[in-house]
């Protein structure tokens, strides 16, 4: 069979161009969604604090107008007491609060109807978004094999089936981190901004009304919101790639990163460098880098200890990298099938970043006796 690789090409660019197009489309929904979310949301609240209010005074309206049915019922009972003028005000005294009830009555119905509908609604577009990041994800997959060159796919197609499985692993990889990316931008630091605007509005309301006492405290609440907001964003940059890992490298980032975990999670932590210490590529840093992140979060969620140890190894060509910890433990092969089954990265994941630097990794771990991970990365480094 002839190979037209012009013809495939061409049907690549094509189906690249569409999908493409399509991506866009999908970012443009997600982001109608997520405004639409934020003004329901809004909405809902209000009417949830609106309802509360109205079935409270529904509640007080009941309550006056049965006291003022009994004190009805005594007056019209007691000629010699009360006179037709007292009648008259405990009649009508009556009559307007069983109107005011109804009324109240009629709103808490609507409200009750319209927080109903804004819930439905909220869960609908909630559904809408997820569905929507899905499709985006699926599709920025595809993308990934049809954006490469026409070799590159033709290498692909004649490549063994665990090579494929592997390179789709690493792009679901990064899809699933560009996905959580999104989210934390979206819930931190956009929703903030938007809050931020909000209420600059507020400020220009209350500037045209004078309310200069009012604009000065306001002023206090929009700085530290604005501080909060570059915190966020400042975690989100740091979490994409820790700028010192550039700037100074591999070791002192990690030392400073095995303090900050355990500031954070008061696990007594403990980082050691063995042999003489050189510059990996920076590729290969921060591989490193996220290994160690990985294996002290397992450790924290999972382990429950109460100490953990890094410990980096320089050799000729090789980096040994050893994560200890004493915690729980647990039976390895369970794990590791129960990862499997449920098609999860975890250990297993780990194991397989590895395995594409081309090194190895050992686990080790009994219930009750902890964990000790140990990798073996080739650097390819002359010494």
């Amino acid at each position: 069979m002839e190979f037209h690789a012009d013809a495939i090409d061409h049907v690549i660019k094509n189906a690249t161009s569409v999908m493409e197009n399509s991506k866009y489309q999908i970012f443009e929904i997600l982001d109608t969604s997520r405004r639409e979310l934020l003004s329901l949301n809004t909405e809902l609240e209000l009417v949830l604090r609106e309802t509360a209010e109205t079935i409270e005074k529904v509640d007080q309206l009941e309550v006056g107008y049965r006291s003022s049915r009994i004190r009805l019922t005594e007056v019209s009972r007691d000629f010699v007491r009360y006179n037709e003028e007292d009648i008259k005000q405990a009649y009508e005294k009556a009559t307007q609060l069983q109107l005011d009830l109804m009324i109240y009555r009629e709103k808490e119905m609507y409200l009750k109807a319209r927080r109903d509908d804004l819930q439905k609604r909220v869960k609908n577009v909630e559904s809408s978004i997820e569905r929507a990041e899905t499709i985006g994800s699926q599709m920025g997959v595809v993308l990934e094999y049809l954006s490469g060159e026409l070799n590159q796919v033709t290498r692909i197609l004649e490549s063994a089936k665990n090579r494929q499985l592997i390179g789709l692993k690493i792009i679901l990889a990064q899809e699933d981190e560009r996905k959580r990316i999104s989210r934390e931008i979206h819930d931190g630091p956009a929703q903030l901004l938007a809050n931020l605007v909000l209420r600059t509005e507020i400020l220009e309301r209350m500037i045209a009304k004078q309310e200069y006492q009012m604009v000065k405290d306001e002023i206090v609440d929009l700085k530290a919101q604005v501080r909060s907001s570059l915190q966020e964003m400042r975690k989100v940059i740091f979490n994409l790639r820790p700028m010192a890992l550039d700037d100074l490298g591999l070791i002192p980032t990690l030392r400073k990163y095995v303090q900050d975990f355990e500031e954070k999670t008061r696990i007594r932590s403990i980082f050691e460098t063995r042999g003489k210490e050189y510059r990996l590529t920076s590729a290969m840093e921060a591989a490193i880098y996220r290994l160690v992140q990985e294996a002290l979060t397992n450790a924290s969620k999972h382990a429950e200890p109460t100490y953990v140890t890094v410990i980096i190894t320089f050799q000729a060509q090789i980096v040994k990298l050893t994560v200890e910890d004493n915690g729980k433990g647990f039976n390895l092969e369970k794990v590791e099938q129960r990862t499997k089954d449920h098609n999860n990265f975890g250990l297993i994941g780990m194991r397989e970043r590895v395995e594409l630097l081309d090194g190895r990794m050992e686990i080790e771990s009994a219930e009750n006796q902890g964990t000790k991970i140990v990798i073996h990365i080739p650097t390819n480094v002359e010494k």
